[in-house]
């Protein structure tokens, strides 16, 4: 592994790039402490003392505990999230958008331009919220002018999230919204840590225990695939024969990743918010509507499920799949092409998802069942399971296959087997 270091340290663009997503995550640290205008971050954190199982306690997860400090990146890049499964819903829905997608880079650039847009809006309604709740509860003193400067300094935090986010996609390592959550995950992972290191006898026996499977188990799923076979025949091109050959075409159990699991948090963390503007309603968002409620947890792995099969779909088109290896000549032993090869594909897809749908949901919602069963600490609890382990593992793959592709084209041994 060291020497596989070396290696890509060797690598001047991977350098480079390496360098500048370090660079972009630092700012992003820095602006996570800058409190926002006329807050007082002291009063802010008290608040959230012993509220880290509600949804505030997650969404703070998300932000990197800027949340908690009130910053300027207190919102995080969630709305941004919410932005885009809103425009991939709408995609379905409405035909226009739809025929976008379909457009190649230029469709794919108005999409985005769109989702910038719904981001903006998003991330003002919800520093609304936040800036009426935790005034209501006592915990901001502000003026009506406060508010609306408290309103832009967080909504311009998100905007300047979702840029810093493009700029890693572009000219760093992985993709720059999962790196960013990834980053606010482990800000958190000292916190359980010492959770467990101060926990009971039998924490402390099986913490260590359960997350080397639990992080075994994400591994194995996400790198867990059915390899299709497919014949390629020979045939004319121009003048020219080309050799047949085979191949296979890799479908994997989790072919979403991680985002089901992301979105689901997105739109989970919504109504809350939304809350604050309909007090009649705000009670029962309160009550009911907190992780670690089982309404909370059923309607979590449901959307989980229901998320898991929607991007699937979106990342694999069967039908577009099937066209493809007919225009290049390709085939699966015992299937014919075209409509055929399409319903095969469709249905080992189907049967493949729902597996890996199930452990996405089931993992979601193992630091419940530890709290609830297990005798854990809320803390030790959060970072040994659910989303950010998720998360984590699952950014860390796609990122060690991204180095890996760049050390590849330059002719050194990779590190993933």
């Amino acid at each position: 592994m060291f020497s596989w270091l070396a290696n890509a340290w060797r690598v001047p663009e991977l350098r480079r790039r390496v360098l500048f997503t370090a660079m972009i995550l630092a700012a992003y640290r820095l602006g996570s402490w800058i409190p926002a205008p006329g807050v007082n971050s002291e009063t802010i954190e008290n608040y959230f003392q012993g509220r880290g199982d509600t949804i505030l306690g997650l969404l703070n997860l998300f932000s990197g505990g800027a949340l908690s400090q009130f910053s300027l990146f207190a919102l995080g890049i969630m709305p941004y999230v919410t932005a885009s499964i809103i425009l991939q819903l709408l995609t379905v829905v409405i035909p226009r958008l739809g025929e976008l997608q379909k457009e190649g880079e230029a469709g794919y650039a108005k999409i985005t331009q769109y989702t910038r847009y719904l981001t903006v809006v998003l991330a003002a309604l919800q520093a609304t919220g936040y800036a009426f709740l935790f005034r209501d509860q006592g915990a901001l003193q502000a003026g009506a002018g406060e508010l609306v400067l408290i309103v832009v300094t967080l909504t311009a935090g998100t905007t300047l999230l979702m840029w810093m986010g493009e700029l890693i996609t572009k000219r760093g390592i992985g993709n720059g919204i999962s790196i960013l959550i990834f980053a606010s995950i482990l800000v958190g992972a000292p916190i359980g840590i010492a959770a467990w290191w101060n926990g009971g006898p039998m924490e402390k026996l099986f913490y260590p225990l359960i997350a080397i499977a639990i992080v075994a188990a994400v591994v194995f799923v996400q790198e867990g695939q059915r390899r299709i076979p497919i014949q390629y025949a020979k045939r004319m091109v121009g003048r020219r024969m080309t050799a047949g050959g085979s191949t296979y075409l890799p479908l994997r159990v989790n072919m979403a990743g991680v985002i089901p699991i992301i979105f689901a948090a997105a739109i989970l963390a919504f109504p809350p918010t939304m809350a604050q503007y309909f007090p009649t309603t705000q009670k029962f968002v309160n009550e009911y509507f907190q992780p670690g409620d089982w309404i909370y947890l059923v309607i979590e792995g449901m959307m989980i499920v229901l998320f898991t099969y929607f991007y699937t779909a979106v990342q694999f088109n069967p039908v577009d799949q099937a066209d493809n290896l007919r225009r290049h000549g390709g085939y699966i032993p015992g299937i014919r092409p075209g409509p055929p090869t399409a319903q095969y594909l469709d249905r080992v897809l189907s049967r493949l998802t729902l597996p890996g749908a199930l452990f996405l949901a089931l993992v979601a919602v193992l630091p419940s069942l530890f709290i609830a069963y297990g005798g854990f600490s809320q803390a030790s609890a959060g970072a040994l399971g659910g989303t950010s382990v998720l998360i984590a593992v699952g950014v860390a793959l796609d990122t060690m296959r991204q180095m890996e592709s760049q050390m590849m084209m330059r002719s050194y041994e990779g590190f993933l087997k």
